[in-house]
């Protein structure tokens, strides 16, 4: 990586109130793993054969915003500008919305809702291909955009309340309160389900998170007046740096505060994508996975390292949103790389 961009994640560091592993990292990684167990059993034991890399490669969308442009707005929706009611009013499908703003500007404010879909659309000809590559590359990923579209910051210009003075806020909510208390979650969500309707169902998703966005940053501003400056934030090392994080007191009022919205998010998540996964499969027409090969190719054990060669050296950074940490090992062919 080039000394400037380390130094412009250096400066990062040093300036953001919490910087740490985003929902891309913790918490994606746990909700792609957890998808698996709710699976049919015709589907459970090929995934679970694979959980490691489906679990392991749950970022790699994350890493790809880093290196390749175009990727970022696939991860959200700024709904705020298009309007009050945008919620409701925007076109649910992606041709519609073309033709209503323009795909210039719908790539401009992210195209989350829209891209699962068509994540869907791949993922069921993987599986009618019998194509292991592309089945686990597309699995993992879908599983990304669809817990990114489950974060309610996800949905909003203010993704890292820049805009209310509450910066920070994107990181604490997705990444600080998973890591501190997410193994009280009950994860126990029942079952995948068949989708009817994917794209509306994508919208669905947006829907939930967008409808708690007011809670996420009206209960963090009532807090912050009742907690002094000391006691609000507190002081962790991570790998050899310290680093300003929300303290543990202030963490769990926040999350009392929000009656267990994270974990709403997080179960949410967790149904959709293996419920996504099912919905691919049986739209194919529920192919035998039995058969399947049992290592990755050649080619594509190629293509996840010079990914991570192109994160590594690529110029592009997300939207600021304290993601200045991302893990830097690929899962390739039941090896670290």
């Amino acid at each position: 990586m080039a000394f400037r961009q380390i130094a412009v994640l250096l400066l990062f560091i040093l300036l953001l109130p919490f910087t740490g592993y985003s929902w891309g990292f913790f918490a994606h990684q746990r909700i792609n793993r957890l998808a698996v167990y709710t699976l049919p059993p015709e589907m459970v034991g090929f995934y679970k054969k694979h959980i490691r890399y489906i679990t392991e490669n749950a970022v790699n969308p994350d890493r790809r915003r880093y290196a390749v442009a175009g990727e970022a707005p696939r991860h959200y929706i700024d709904l705020d500008v298009y309007g009050d009611s945008a919620l409701y009013k925007m076109p649910r499908f992606w041709q519609q919305a073309v033709e209503r703003y323009g795909e210039d500007t719908l790539m401009t404010h992210g195209i989350v809702p829209w891209h699962i879909n068509r994540m869907k659309f791949q993922l069921t000809q993987a599986f009618k291909e019998r194509n292991l590559d592309q089945i686990l590359r597309l699995s993992a990923d879908i599983g990304h955009y669809i817990a990114d579209a489950c974060v309610p910051l996800h949905t909003t210009r203010n993704y890292n309340g820049q805009l209310t003075n509450q910066r920070g806020i994107h990181a604490f909510w997705e990444s600080r309160l998973p890591e501190l208390l997410s193994d009280n979650y009950d994860f126990f969500v029942g079952q995948a389900r068949y989708i009817e309707q994917p794209q509306l169902t994508a919208w669905d998703i947006v829907a939930s998170a967008h409808l708690a966005l007011d809670s996420v940053l009206g209960f963090e501003r009532e807090l912050t007046l009742e907690f002094d400056e000391e006691k609000k934030y507190s002081y962790e090392v991570r790998g050899n740096l310290t680093t300003r994080v929300y303290s543990r007191e202030f963490s769990e009022a926040y999350h009392r505060r929000l009656s267990g919205q994270v974990e709403r998010q997080m179960r949410l998540a967790i149904h959709s994508v293996a419920s996504y996964w099912f919905t691919a499969w049986v739209d194919a027409g529920q192919p035998d996975l039995r058969g399947l090969a049992s290592t990755l190719s050649a080619e594509e054990q190629e293509r996840l390292r010079m990914e991570l060669k192109e994160y590594e050296q690529g110029p592009h950074l997300p939207r600021e949103e304290g993601e200045t940490h991302q893990p830097q090992s690929l899962w390739i062919s039941g090896r670290k790389e």
